[in-house]
């Protein structure tokens, strides 16, 4: 994933990541590696690259384990990219 989504997304290297295909709703977990700054990359490797097209849309989403009182104050954070994977925006 291009090193400047996953700061954005706050995704750390090697964090697990579930994936969704939006096209053909495949789910996997797999975990990022971080990409060339700037480069919009989002590559699957190994056997991932089989569940998932190149043009293919994916949602990329981590989880994180709190209290309930931690749960209640929790705001997710979401990125948006464009048609390139360049960041367009952010929520959260």
């Amino acid at each position: 994933i291009d090193r400047d989504l996953m700061r954005a997304a706050d995704i750390l290297p090697n964090e697990k990541v579930l994936v969704a295909d939006i096209e053909n709703g495949e789910r996997f977990e797999t975990y990022a590696f971080e990409g060339k700054a700037g480069s919009g990359v989002i590559c699957l490797n190994g056997a991932c690259a089989r569940l998932v097209h190149v043009g293919d849309h994916v949602l990329i989403m981590t989880f994180s384990t709190m209290t309930d009182a931690e749960a209640k104050a929790h705001v997710p954070k979401v990125i948006f990219v464009d048609e390139k994977n360049k960041l367009t925006g952010s929520k959260g």
